[in-house]
This record gives C-alpha cells, structure tokens and sequence, in this order.
C-alpha cells in the first residue's frame, strides 16, 4: 500500500506533533487528542470527561459563548465535532486548505481556553442526561454497554463512558476544572494535521506553548476475572432481539493482534464473512451481524454483534457458537485466507482517503502507543498471518472462561436459563 509520509516531532513542553501531508488533497484536518477518558475517572466523577468534552464547546475566554464558535466555524464551511472514549478524548475540525489557520485558532482555543461557567455547566446537564436517554432507546447501542458491564463489572474500563445521571446531576464547576487540570497537561496532548498545506509546525509550537506542565498520570490497570460463561439479560419491548457475544482477548500491544483482525474479518467482517453467509443469508434470522476486535491498552475482546429474530435466539446462538468452535479446530482455506486479507487492505485505504481519516488514524495510533505503526506496517503484518497463526489464537481465547453474552429484548419466561444452558465452547 502505498503510504503518506509523516512527521513526528515531540516539543520542548512534551506535547506530541504530528503532520501528514496530502500534497494533492483540498482539505486540512486540526485534531488535538488528550490521553483520557472514563477509564481514568472514579466511580463519584463517572462521566466527567464527557461533560468536559461538551463544555469546551460552551465558551472559551476568546470566544465565550457556543454561538461565537459554531458560526465561525460553520461561515468557514468545516466539519467539526469532539468525541470522547474510554482512553482518549478528541477535538477536530476540518475545512478548505485556505482556512487551516482559522480553525486552527478555535480547535486550540476549545483545547486550551475553556471558561467552563457554572450557567452553561447546569444547562449542558440536561443535554447529557438526554443523550444517555437516548442511547438506552437505542439497543444495539445499549448492548455494547451491557456487555462491557458484563466483562469488566464495577471498575472504569466496564462503567459507561456518558457516565450515570446521578453523577451528571451532581457535578460542579470545580470537580470539572480539577479534572482538566490533572489530565488536560502537555505530556498527555498530542496535535495532529493532516492535509494539502504544508508543514505548519511552529505555528502548532506558537499555540501550544502555554499548554499547562503537569504529570502523565495512568490510568488505573484493569483487573480480569472470569471462571466460567457469563451472561447478561436485560428486558425491553423491542422488534428485535440484539445481543452482543464475545471472549476476552488481550491488549493492542499483543503481537496476536494481527492474526485476531484477521480471524475477526473472517467470522464477520462484510458480507462473505461465514457469520453473515450463516445467520443471515442461509438462516434469514438477522438484518446486521458483525466482529470486531475491540482492544485496548491493557485488555481487549473479540465482540460480535447483532439484531436477530427474537423467537429464535437459542438456535441463532448457537450458530455462532459453532462458527466460533470451528476456528479452533479447522485451519481456514488458503483462498478464504488470502481473501480476507485483501478485504481487510482494501478497507484501510479507502478509510485513509481523507484528511479527517488519517489525521484520526495517526493520532489514535500516537495517543494510545506512543508510537505510530504506518498503515504499511499494519498491513504487511496482516499479510503474514497464518491459517495456524489463527487457530492459535482461537484455541487461546475461544473458551468457557472467556465466554460472554449481553441481550436486550422481549424475552419469554426460561430465555436466560435456556441461553445459560447452551453458552458453552466446551473448551
């Protein structure tokens, strides 16, 4: 594949600066990264680095209300948001070539210069709390959580990330301020452009000088215990049944990963995945079934998700179960092999097609590592996995006491005790 070069440069201050050209694209993307997330908070703050995130959008000190910002944003016609995850939290916009040092200016501002008044904090309440409301309405997406409820239980890597209402409820300005100021500090900030100008590195260096010094503080490691198959039910009136069913793995710093990607293009990476030809096409009992390898800096799962017929779960779990069982005990075909890998390439260059894309691959990579393995790295890693490379792995993490499953539905009396009694690899 071919690759765009990039540039690290690590400031003075510890801020991490990273630029990848795009000698012929029209856009620029501004992404700034701070390394936290809900698994640095505690259990009273639950939810603080979310609030954190939407506050920053409320006013900073030279642009203090959210009119100010989103129409200066929106006159330069960018694309701009913030996200926040379980390790890294994230402010970007992205606009025409032209315009790269105005939102510049407003991403750093939002970064560096947050007011955090306690009016806007008490009326942002409510926007939070209306958007945890509407992720328990959505229970494809409520079932991720449930299931990371269900591996990790009551520590931050299995609490959600939007936080509990009660604890939005009772947050105030100085738990806020205090939060930022513990974590939002140079040694924990990483800068990213990616785009068609050219290297702007001392004007990143100019902004990003007054940043706070401060300690690299880690987050809190994350215990595993499992000694037998797990599940979780959670009562809904709903179409569908969606469940999430998956094993524990291990971190992305594990050489294994390579083969795991594979092994979970394979299972359900796209529509000639063996979960999609089976659940869906040969059974028509799903409208989306999916894998992914979920990993993270200390833990990680392999997770399968979907929506399925809600009259037919135990024979649709069980389907999986057997798709899973298979791994560990026949080699995948050459062709089925080869196939997946180039399912997996295609993929990664068309997802690095644009600015945002790369910006956000480069930066996730830097902020979680502390290094950066270029997609051409990633991908000539993938092509040397092994059919036995896979059953490895399968036979690693593909047992009982791994075993996880979380279901939101409308489930008939016995449900549970009938999924419990089959929710077994026997390995």
């Amino acid at each position: 594949m071919s690759q765009n070069p990039y540039k690290k440069t690590v400031f003075q201050n510890g801020v991490r600066y990273i630029y990848i050209p795009q000698p012929e694209g029209l856009a620029t993307t501004v992404l700034v990264l701070v390394s936290t997330g809900s698994e640095y908070e505690t259990k009273d703050i639950n939810g603080i680095s979310h609030f954190l995130e939407h506050l920053c959008f409320k006013g900073t000190k030279n642009r203090p209300t959210s009119n100010m910002i989103a129409e200066e944003l929106d006159n330069l016609g960018a694309e701009y948001n913030a996200f926040t995850g379980s390790e890294v939290t994230g402010y970007y916009a992205k606009a025409a070539n032209k315009n790269f040092d105005k939102i510049l200016d407003v991403v750093s501002d939002l970064y560096l210069n947050p007011i955090v008044e306690q009016k806007e904090m008490d009326k942002e309440r409510g926007v939070i709390i209306e958007e945890i409301n509407m992720y328990e309405d959505l229970p494809m997406e409520k079932v991720r959580e449930n299931f990371g409820a269900l591996l990790y239980g009551d520590q931050p890597a299995g609490w959600s990330i939007a936080g509990r209402k009660d604890v939005i409820q009772k947050l105030d300005r100085d738990d806020v301020l205090a939060y930022r100021n513990k974590h939002y500090v140079a040694a924990k900030t990483t800068v990213v452009v990616a785009g068609g100008i050219s290297d702007p590195e001392e004007l990143i260096r100019q902004k990003f000088s007054v940043i706070g010094d401060g300690e690299k503080i880690l987050k809190p490691e994350t215990e595993e215990k499992q000694s037998s198959p797990a599940l979780s039910f959670q009562s809904k009136q709903t179409d569908q049944a969606h469940l999430v069913l998956g094993v524990r793995a291990f971190d992305l710093f594990d050489p294994r990963r390579y083969a795991l990607s594979v092994m979970s293009d394979i299972l359900g990476g796209g529509m000639s995945s063996r979960l999609f030809k089976k659940v869906r096409e040969e059974m028509g009992a799903a409208y989306y079934i999916r894998s992914s390898a979920d990993l993270g800096s200390d833990c990680g799962a392999l997770i399968i998700s979907t929506g399925i017929d809600k009259e037919r779960m135990t024979e649709i779990v069980s389907a999986i179960l057997s798709e899973m069982r298979k791994l560990t005990s026949e080699l995948v075909p050459e062709a089925e092999l080869s196939r997946s890998k180039e399912h997996i390439s295609g993929r990664m260059i068309l997802q690095l097609e644009t600015s945002d894309e790369l910006a956000g691959y480069y930066g996730s990579e830097e902020a979680m590592t502390g290094t950066v393995r270029t997609p051409g790295e990633i991908l000539e890693n993938i092509r040397k996995v092994t059919a036995a490379d896979i059953m490895a792995v399968a036979k690693d993490i593909m047992r009982d006491d791994r075993l996880n499953l979380a279901a939101i539905g409308p489930f008939k009396d016995g449900a549970e005790e009938e999924i419990k009694n089959i929710l077994k690899l026997g390995l």
